[in-house]
């Protein structure tokens, strides 16, 4: 199931997580609030209300937010605009430094998203949008939190238990998307030799599935979907690997005789161009393809990343409730200084709304 295949409540709050204290989610939290009160309304932090009026104090003059506190979500939908509402989940948090790894800000990311999940699982809130966590911080906050490499793991393994089943019977992909490309990974985070071993026909097949799935509900109809490559040329025939005639081809012509428009393996270094949409292209123009299935982490993230973070968002597939998220992370070199760039986060907003409505 996907969150487009899921129908779910419009008219409930949208809860927002803190992200990690240290890092710059608190800040970009403030800065969607105050630059869109269109596209914020109706949604809430779950987080810790003082670093929320830290993160405040760090934006300019004439952008800031009220922050409020609230006792439970549905008080957000009453607020007005320019209100940030903030659902205190935790103990108030200490002071803590910016942009240092710190268990303790890891152990509150962690809690933020947990209760997020399981409130969205619970029909309680329309969808989640994460800041980012720090994966060192959420790793020395101990068990459970040591658990997960990352946001998609852990919502993913608490999807699991609230269906009684198992994680693996849950497959959840990630998805990033701007304007000009959306891309699909077959694995997420692990080292890369793990990630060439996981390149598997049952986990491209997946990857395909779960992805043709999800956009034929986004996009109203049957998605254009390229798979990339793993070796440089696409193996150019075995000379350089045999994975794409062994396990990817196989896949890709199984999704056909599945009734999915796909295409591949492609050589990955010019399957991007061939599905980026770009903005200087006459009217009318359309991509080649909808989306790639990129391989593993940096083939696939890389492309998109390259185009500009400030609009990227990543979107978790397979999950029974809607959740994105900002295409960056804690940005600990800037934290605290007032300079992070809200855009990116604004966009998950936005999307995450989107999905929504198609949902509905």
């Amino acid at each position: 199931m996907t969150q487009a295949s899921k129908s779910v409540n419009a008219a409930l709050p949208l809860a927002i997580t803190m992200g990690d204290p240290c890092g710059i989610g608190p800040e970009i939290i403030v800065k969607a609030f105050a630059q869109d009160a269109l596209a914020t309304q109706g949604a809430f932090v779950v987080g810790d209300l003082g670093v929320m009026r830290l993160a405040a104090q760090l934006v300019r003059e004439g952008q800031a937010c009220k922050v409020v506190e609230i006792g439970q979500p549905a008080e957000a939908l009453g607020l007005p605009q320019h209100c940030l509402p903030v659902l205190q989940l935790l103990p108030a948090l200490p002071p803590l430094p910016w942009g240092k790894i710190q268990a303790e800000a890891g152990r509150a990311a962690g809690d933020c998203v947990f209760w997020a999940a399981r409130a969205a699982l619970r029909g309680e809130v329309c969808a989640v949008v994460t800041a980012p966590l720090h994966k060192e911080a959420l790793s020395a906050a101990g068990d459970p939190y040591d658990r997960y490499p990352g946001h998609t793991e852990l919502l993913q393994a608490e999807a699991a238990a609230f269906l009684g089943k198992t994680p693996a019977q849950v497959p959840v992909r990630m998805m990033l998307a701007n304007d000009e490309l959306r891309t699909v990974l077959v694995s997420i985070h692990m080292s890369l030799r793990r990630a060439i071993e996981a390149v598997t026909y049952d986990n491209v097949l997946q990857t395909i599935c779960i992805t043709h799935e999800a956009l034929s509900a986004t996009l109203g109809r049957v998605p254009r979907i390229a798979v990339a490559g793993l070796n440089p040329h696409a193996g150019e025939g075995g000379l350089f690997g045999t994975e794409e005639i062994e396990i990817i081809a196989p896949a890709v012509q199984q999704a056909k005789a599945m009734g999915m428009n796909v295409q591949g393996p492609i050589a990955p270094d010019t399957v991007f161009m061939r599905a980026r949409m770009s903005a200087g292209e006459p009217k009318g123009h359309q991509a080649e393809f909808d989306v790639v299935v990129a391989m593993y982490h940096d083939q696939g993230l890389i492309p998109v990343k390259y185009m500009g973070v400030e609009k990227g968002v990543n979107v978790t597939l397979g999950l029974p409730l809607v959740r994105t998220s900002p295409d960056h992370g804690t940005a600990f070199d800037i934290a605290g200084l007032g300079l992070a760039d809200a855009s990116s986060m604004l966009e998950a907003v936005r999307m995450a709304r989107a999905l929504v409505a198609r949902a509905h």
